[in-house]
């Protein structure tokens, strides 16, 4: 058990390692793509072994599958409202 979890850490340290090393790298648009992977990467790993997903019954999974999910279609909203306004530049008269 205490195996697992020095692995474990030992992933996520060498992740963070590879995160701090890829903001140094200039990669241009895949930038993001990078650091998003390195992200979804770290957070299935604590998903995994820190919230006990990896053995726990398989209705335990839905309920986290469902919470994610949710997550993600937020995000989905958010972004699509957020990429559908215009720009709209500040007055240049004010009135009362």
């Amino acid at each position: 058990m205490i195996r697992t979890y020095i692995k474990v850490w030992a992933a996520l340290l060498g992740l963070l390692a590879l995160t701090v090393g890829a903001a140094y790298v200039p990669l241009g648009p895949f930038n993001t793509i990078t650091a998003m992977s390195i992200a979804v990467t770290k957070a299935v790993i604590i998903a995994l072994y820190f919230m006990h997903l990896r053995y726990s019954p398989r209705l335990t999974w839905v309920f986290a599958g469902a919470g994610f999910f949710w997550l993600l279609l937020l995000f989905t909203l958010a972004l699509s409202d957020y990429a559908t306004r215009r720009y709209m530049p500040p007055p240049t008269v004010w009135l009362p």
